[in-house]
This record gives structure tokens, sequence and C-alpha cells, in this order.
């Protein structure tokens, strides 16, 4: 996911990406943890979504005081 489509989102659109990004993340460590994930790099790409995602909600939490 590239940054610039996060930061055209609402934060209630953020808010639910987030939530579906940690479902993802926990799908992912499950597949792993019984050996059926493909592609192990899935779960690095996960992280840094989450980590963009919960960047730009600061952004706009600390542009919105």
């Amino acid at each position: 996911m590239k940054t610039k489509e996060i930061r055209e989102l609402t934060v209630e659109e953020l808010n639910t990406k987030l939530k579906e990004l940690k479902e993802e993340l926990f799908n992912l460590r499950f597949r792993h943890a019984i050996g059926q994930l493909e592609n192990p790099a899935s779960l690095n790409s996960c992280k840094k979504d989450i980590a963009k995602v919960k960047t730009i909600l600061r952004e706009k939490e600390l542009a919105a005081k």
C-alpha cells in the first residue's frame, strides 16, 4: 500500500483499514505457525502497512489540534 493512497483516506477509513490490517496480520501469523504461509515476506509488509497507517493517523491527530 502506498503512503500517498493512505494519506487520501479519512480518519474513519484509516481506523477501518487499521482493523483490517491487524486481522490480516493475525491470519498471516497463524498460517505461518502451522506452516501454510507461502510468502513469509508478507508478514513484514503487513507490519509496515500497519505502521504507515498509525503514523498518518497520528499526523492527522496532531494537525487537528
